[in-house]
């Protein structure tokens, strides 16, 4: 059922509207008494998510049990992070999300179904895993508030995947991201009809009656200065209201360009992107916009690591960032990346798979960590002056040396594809 839905190109939500539509939201709901919310990490600082919780803090108060953060496999939030994110939230609030350790499971998508989805290409079963508090049955409301947005793994984030992926447990991570990468990124990019969604959708079938779910969604897209701006929120305990919010995020988060760029250059807020694992969403929502031999850019000042967890990032030094065939081939004859799968799927997403040049900048990364994982290393102080983000804006652009490229100020924002 949906029970809100406001949203537009030009819509520009402002915080008392969005005060205004909580309130009716929960009063749909009655006098709930135990909530649990689950909104995004530091990494989707930009999804409008940390005032959302700050204002549901607000209505809802000590009626609010406890806040379970989505990390999936990503570092805890400092306390600095979550002064940023959420305001005034009493800190004491805040759960750590242990994906590989506090997880219960409430069932498992049958192999067969697994078969179907993927072509016969997968055959294995999927846990439906969620952190323990989701599962405790303590809660008479959960409230999973997140960013509908194109990504790579499930095609456009957000809905159950906060639920099954970012609260889920190691086993359900690996073979989401396994399932994303062998159908292909570029095939899963932007979709809503996807093997990993349909996979996600059958876990919230066999998780429901566990789940008192409340999905909050918004719809994030910069104005033609560059702000960010709200322009839709949809509130709702099925799949509508992602529906109707993954509709508006194709018209305002894609941008599709007439020819394919033989240039692009990526700016990483180093506040927000401090590895590989996150930075790659440079690479991730470009390369459908890049033409064969082009090159892209990566100002990656924040970078000093490849994965989050680091049991991941060894894998990502071992391996690195090698083409498709390669990295099912490792998968076939090395155990340790057979029972990470998710970094495999990550090495995969990550590869230009021979097409076009990664030069990525990486601040805190030596030439000899960048290159040994499939990279050209930029140096980042002299490509800032060549390229500087702080006066350039997304679009096309032309270098002081006479050089044409096309910029992109935050990557995590939008998807970038050429019509051919």
């Amino acid at each position: 059922m949906i029970y809100y839905s406001d949203g537009g190109p030009d819509r520009d939500l402002t915080k008392e509207e969005i005060k205004n539509a909580l309130k009716s939201i929960l009063d749909s709901f009655g006098d709930r008494k135990k909530v649990l919310i689950l909104p995004p990490d530091i990494t989707r600082a930009h999804s409008g998510a940390g005032m959302i919780t700050g204002l549901l803090w607000e209505q809802l108060g000590e009626r609010i049990l406890n806040i379970l953060p989505a990390l999936g496999t990503h570092v805890p939030m400092e306390e600095s992070e979550i002064s940023a994110m959420y305001g005034r939230v009493p800190h004491s609030l805040f759960r750590e999300h242990r994906w590989r350790t506090d997880i219960d499971e409430l069932g498992r998508v049958p192999s067969e179904f697994i078969r179907e989805v993927t072509g016969g290409r997968l055959g294995f079963d999927y846990p439906v895993q969620v952190n323990s508090l989701l599962a405790s049955g303590v809660h008479d409301l959960i409230i999973s508030v997140g960013q509908v947005v194109p990504h790579e793994v499930t095609g456009m984030a957000n809905y159950n995947k906060n639920v099954f992926v970012g609260c889920g447990g190691s086993e359900a991570i690996n073979k989401s991201h396994f399932i994303g990468a062998v159908h292909g990124i570029e095939n899963i990019l932007g979709t809503t009809d996807n093997p990993v969604r349909a996979v996600l959708n059958k876990a919230s079938e066999i998780a429901a009656p566990r789940l008192p779910l409340l999905y909050i969604l918004t719809v994030v897209a910069p104005d033609s200065d560059g702000h960010l701006k709200i322009r839709g929120l949809f509130a709702g305990d099925d799949i509508g209201c992602f529906s109707q919010a993954a509709s508006l995020s194709r018209e305002v988060n894609f941008t599709i360009l007439p020819e394919r760029l033989q240039k692009v250059v990526v700016w990483l807020d180093p506040g927000e992107f401090k590895s590989t694992w996150l930075g790659n969403k440079s690479i991730y929502r470009t390369r459908m916009a890049i033409a064969d031999e082009g090159e892209l850019v990566v100002l990656a000042p924040g970078v000093r690591t490849f994965g989050e967890d680091p049991a991941i990032d060894r894998l990502i030094r071992k391996y690195g960032y090698r083409t498709t065939p390669e990295i099912l081939s490792y998968v076939t004859d090395n155990d340790d990346l057979k029972d990470n799968l998710s970094a495999a799927a990550h090495l995969i997403h990550g590869s230009p798979e021979g097409r076009f040049r990664v030069t990525y900048a990486a601040g805190q990364l030596t030439r000899e960590e960048v290159e040994s994982v499939g990279y050209s290393y930029g140096i980042l102080d002299e490509l800032m002056q060549k390229y500087n983000p702080q006066k350039l804006t997304t679009g096309f652009q032309t270098s002081t040396d006479g050089e044409d490229f096309y910029f992109i100020s935050n990557p995590a924002t939008g998807l970038w594809k050429a019509s051919s």
